[in-house]
């Protein structure tokens, strides 16, 4: 009865484990180059669309379908932080459209209780966007000082820190 609902559902959880797989990768290299702000902002929205995935996991095995694991895209190596945020804000931009026409769908089929997820998960993606959207406008406004400065708070960060404990 609701094969419709399940096939989109489970294009949502390619597209999350996409998400996922980039942010943590963005994560990593934010990290190591000394970006603690951005790295942090990429490992909380990675965590946020892995409860996305749960939620939407949930809702298949609930109508009786089967969860595919299938991440949509392979991850690009980025390391420039702009193409990062380009990127990320590109995504979660495709990820509302495509979840406010899947709600339709979904909607229009008589699933109203999958159409209240991806509804749902518009308003995450949104402020998803919002938040790339704001560092991408950060880095324009102040150049590579905006970058310089996380770098630099995160030595300060550690040399007040003081020496390791042995």
């Amino acid at each position: 009865m609701h094969e419709k609902s399940i096939v989109l559902l489970n294009k949502a959880v390619a597209d999350e484990l996409t998400a996922v797989h980039r942010y943590m990768y963005f994560h990593f290299h934010c990290d190591d180059q000394g970006y603690d702000l951005l790295a942090g902002l990429f490992k909380r929205t990675a965590i946020e669309e892995m409860v996305h995935i749960e939620r939407l996991a949930e809702r298949i095995l609930f109508l009786k379908g089967e969860v595919e694991l299938v991440a949509a895209e392979e991850v690009k190596k980025i390391h420039s932080v702009a193409e990062m945020l380009t990127l990320a804000r590109a995504m979660e931009e495709s990820s509302a459209l495509d979840y406010n026409r899947w709600a339709n769908e979904c909607g229009a089929n008589a699933d109203n209780v999958s159409k209240k997820l991806f509804e749902d998960l518009v308003a995450d993606e949104e402020r998803h966007y919002d938040q790339y959207d704001t560092e991408l406008e950060n880095m324009d406004k102040f150049g590579d000082s905006y970058l310089a400065l996380q770098s630099i708070e995160r030595s300060k960060t550690r040399a007040s820190a003081g020496p390791p404990a042995e």
